[in-house]
């Protein structure tokens, strides 16, 4: 395992409640992506992403039998994040996204190798899965603001992949794709992002996939309004983990990206 970081989101004006966490589960950010720092980088418009599976095809091998609820996962070394148990893998970076405001825990960032997936769980009705809602809304959200996205199939059912136009350091014009993951499982719906370059790279894509099967998702018993977000809460210290500041979790706005290949 690697480092553990905490991140602080920045100052918004829309209100704190259920409705501010339903949002998130259905909208695209709405910052300039002209803000991306240099260092970020951006991606290229030829920039190819990994073809996913087609639904029909066998669950693949790389992949366990998650993501799972908690009554039903196995016993494993994991990371307890509340309403999220993420397991330990060597060289994996978790950076948790705090909201400032509240302090509240909103997200985590499980970093590999330049590419990252972003977790976030939320409450879902008993009689009806949300993917097909929240993918629904989010691409709507992303061509508004002048980018693109389509459905695929892929290991996990429908897949959304978005790019959304970013300001180059040379002044043009580039954008960052992103890999919507959309799980529906009992009473909680499981949301992933992938950024960086894992979106080239067959291999790091298939790691990330495993990850994703691993993840454990705590719904809890309590009364939550569909699309709340599932409360999580920092692991503390553990051996080998260090704190450090990091920047802004968005993917499509701030985020990790693919970056141009000289």
């Amino acid at each position: 395992m690697g480092l553990f970081s905490r991140t602080k989101r920045q100052h918004r004006d829309e209100p704190t409640g259920p409705d501010e966490t339903a949002d998130s589960a259905v909208e695209a950010p709405d910052e300039d992506p002209a803000t991306t720092t240099a260092d970020e980088g951006t991606a290229d418009e030829g920039e190819e992403i990994a073809e996913a599976v087609a639904p029909e095809q066998e669950r693949p091998e790389h992949l366990e039998d998650g993501p799972y609820d908690e009554a039903d996962a196995p016993d494993e070394d994991r990371i307890d994040l509340g309403g999220l148990q993420v397991p330990t893998i060597d060289g994996m970076e978790l950076r948790m996204e705090v909201d400032q405001r509240s302090s509240a825990v909103t997200g985590a960032n499980l970093v590999i190798g330049g590419s990252s997936l972003q977790v976030q769980a939320f409450a879902a009705p008993k009689t009806r899965g949300l993917w097909d809602e929240v993918r629904t809304s989010l691409r709507d959200s992303v061509v508004k603001q002048g980018g693109t996205a389509e459905t695929r199939d892929g290991v996990f059912g429908t897949e959304l992949i978005t790019r959304l136009p970013v300001k180059r350091t040379d002044g043009r014009t580039g954008y960052r794709p992103a890999r919507f993951l959309g799980i529906d499982g009992p009473r909680w719906f499981l949301r992933a992002i992938l950024t960086g370059k894992a979106l080239g790279d067959p291999e790091q894509s298939r790691t990330f996939e495993t990850l994703v099967s691993r993840l454990v998702v705590v719904r809890g018993g309590e009364a939550m309004a569909p699309q709340e977000l599932i409360g999580l809460h920092l692991p503390g210290q553990r051996p080998g983990l260090s704190q450090t500041a990091a920047g802004p979790l968005d993917p499509l706005a701030r985020g990790p990206e693919i970056t141009e290949v000289g």
